[in-house]
């Protein structure tokens, strides 16, 4: 384990993760805005949800395999949630390396919404449920995201270390984590399984349905099934007789 090389900050979050990050971002921000028919880049919806998904495959898959706190067995402890609440209640919160307890109980809840929303659209697009229960999990995502945000900010100024920056730059400064050193960064092996994840997943849904990631055609019919139910009967000579 060695010491970063910079002289005032030290490796945290690796490459993928934030690109991931702030992929995921774009895409809900997108998925939000293009919600309602009227919207002017509401044909961009379904590709945003599926852009998202392809995301949280690789968030999934990275958390067993990325870097050092990328991964989901170095989060905090459940165990850890209420001595930290106890230090946030004083003014006096820890600063955290990689995720502080809230925060790593916040990945995951905020990752396990995100599929209840996408699953949910899934079957709303296929008609096979209601589209409320899509919503209700949708703006409950949304107010997750807005405590995500708030206690970022809050964080950021009782712990005096600007969280959003590190998100962006991937390091934290010495000044607040003395004897830090930098993280371990993904394997070679780790960032190949990662592509492989996203074209996977990216063929999968192109051959569910070819228009994924493309405006939806809202006036012409869906190209996402094969319609195998009511197959097209053709004319033949006895239907003439």
């Amino acid at each position: 384990m060695t010491q970063a090389g910079n002289s005032d900050s030290f490796r945290v979050w690796d490459a993928p993760l934030r690109l991931f990050h702030w992929l995921l971002v774009a895409a809900i921000t997108i998925a939000f805005l293009s919600s309602e028919g009227d919207s002017p880049i509401a044909d961009w919806h379904m590709a945003a949800g599926w852009t998202a998904a392809v995301l949280l495959a690789f968030r999934l898959v990275w958390g067993f395999i990325g870097g050092e706190h990328a991964r989901f067995f170095n989060f905090a402890r459940p165990s850890q949630i209420l001595p930290h609440l106890r230090e946030l209640t004083r003014g006096r919160p820890k600063a955290a390396i990689g995720h502080n307890p809230l925060g790593a109980f916040a990945v995951v809840v905020l990752l396990a919404a995100i599929g209840g929303v996408l699953w949910t659209g899934i079957l709303v697009d296929a008609g096979q449920i209601d589209e409320d229960l899509h919503e209700v999990i949708a703006y409950g995502l949304l107010a997750l995201i807005a405590v995500h945000v708030i206690a970022v900010l809050l964080m950021s100024v009782l712990t005096r270390e600007n969280l959003a920056r590190a998100m962006v730059t991937g390091r934290k400064r010495f000044a607040r984590h003395p004897g830090a050193r930098d993280a371990r960064k993904p394997s070679l092996m780790a960032m190949f399984v990662g592509a492989i994840v996203i074209a996977m997943t990216v063929l999968g849904i192109v051959r569910y349905n070819p228009a994924a990631f493309g405006p939806e055609n809202r006036d012409g019919p869906s190209e996402r099934h094969e319609i195998v139910d009511h197959p097209i009967e053709q004319e033949t000579d006895d239907d003439h007789d």
